[in-house]
Parts: structure tokens; C-alpha cells; sequence
């Protein structure tokens, strides 16, 4: 666009790519950039580079961590007989936030979805399934969506015949809504509120 540097059309474009970001606000972002001191961008692009070489996943639940196992994982206090089953780690954080919930996680790093490309052995359900030896009940804490329902689905064929309690969350969270966006008290009552998935 005529009268606007091109590194400032660069820093738009890469940034107009995250999520909730549109061209405008991408460079609203490059601007308020531009005025910064060059240490405070350096410190900015640090964070990033840090995000990639510092956070690892979970080497028994998959959730994002500096070191494995997350400090959930490694929490004696936790109840280790129940495992709460999350797309991502977006989830465990709205979950923890609702203090209502002392077991595990799971995080499957995505759900089922044939029009994406995404089927069950691209998520991780061979290492849920090799952790299920002290575990009693499990908790779909998955968004209430097409592509949820059928994760949720093929999850409890898998687990049919195993002697464990299926849950979900109840449904106070709306048909279409994220975790992550939902309430700490709505996350709470779902949570208290969960009812058993036959399992047959």
C-alpha cells in the first residue's frame, strides 16, 4: 500500500494471522511497536523464541509445561482415580481456574475431525490409554460441538469395555461455546453437575 514502509506491511501481515486479530488491529499492533524503546521489542521477541524453545507437552497428560511431568501431573495431592479428558491446554487452564476440580487431565491436542484432516491417531489417545490402570472415572470436559460429540463418541467405544465411570460435564456450557471462554462459577456447576455416559 502506497505511503506505508514495507517493513510495517510485513509486521501487519504476520501478526494479522493470529487468531482474533484482523488487518487493522495488526496495525494498530505495528504502530504501538514502532513507538517502542528497541530493548522493549527485544524483550518482546525473546518471549516468543521462549515460547518455542522453553514449553514442552507433558510426558503423561500431554498439557503444556517448562518440565516434564506438569505440576499437575507431579501433584501427590491430586486424585489420581480420575481423569478430566480436554482438547487443549487452553482447558486444564479455564478448568483450574474454577478450583472445583482436584483429579487429572488429559489433553488430546485436538479433536476428531474427517473435513480437516484429523482423525484419532492425531491426537494423543494411545498414551491416554496407557494410564488407565488406577483410574476410576472419566470426565469429557470436551467442547459441546460436532467435531466434540464425535471425539466424545469414538473415546467411549474405545473405553467400553473397560470397568471405569464415564462422565461429562454438564451442559451449562452453551452447544458452540470454548472452555476457555466460559465463566469460572458456569465451569464449576458443569463440573459438580457432570452425569454418567452409559457405557455399553
Amino acid at each position: 500500500m502506497a505511503g506505508i514502509p514495507n517493513v510495517i506491511t510485513d509486521v501487519e501481515r504476520i501478526f494479522s494471522k493470529f487468531p482474533g486479530i484482523g488487518r487493522k488491529s495488526a496495525r494498530r499492533i505495528a504502530f504501538y511497536l514502532l513507538d517502542k524503546k528497541r530493548e522493549d521489542i527485544l524483550e518482546i521477541a525473546k518471549a516468543i523464541v521462549d515460547l518455542k524453545d522453553k514449553i514442552e507437552h507433558c510426558t503423561i497428560c500431554n498439557h503444556i509445561t517448562e518440565q516434564s511431568p506438569c505440576d499437575i501431573c507431579a501433584n501427590s495431592k491430586r486424585d489420581d482415580s480420575v481423569i478430566c479428558i480436554v482438547e487443549d491446554s487452553l482447558d486444564v487452564i479455564a478448568l483450574e481456574k474454577s478450583v472445583s476440580y482436584r483429579g487429572k487431565y488429559h489433553v488430546l491436542g485436538g479433536l476428531i475431525s474427517p473435513l480437516d484432516g484429523v482423525g484419532p491417531d492425531d491426537l494423543a489417545i494411545n498414551s491416554l490409554l496407557s494410564r488407565l490402570d488406577p483410574v476410576k472415572e472419566i470426565i469429557f470436559a470436551i467442547n459441546p460441538s460436532v467435531e466434540g460429540d464425535t471425539t466424545s463418541f469414538y473415546l467411549t467405544r474405545l473405553l467400553k469395555d473397560k470397568p471405569i465411570k464415564i462422565t461429562r460435564l454438564a451442559r451449562g456450557i452453551p452447544i458452540g461455546g470454548d472452555l476457555e471462554y466460559t465463566d469460572e462459577a458456569t465451569l464449576a456447576r458443569a463440573i459438580e453437575g457432570r452425569i454418567e455416559i452409559p457405557n455399553e
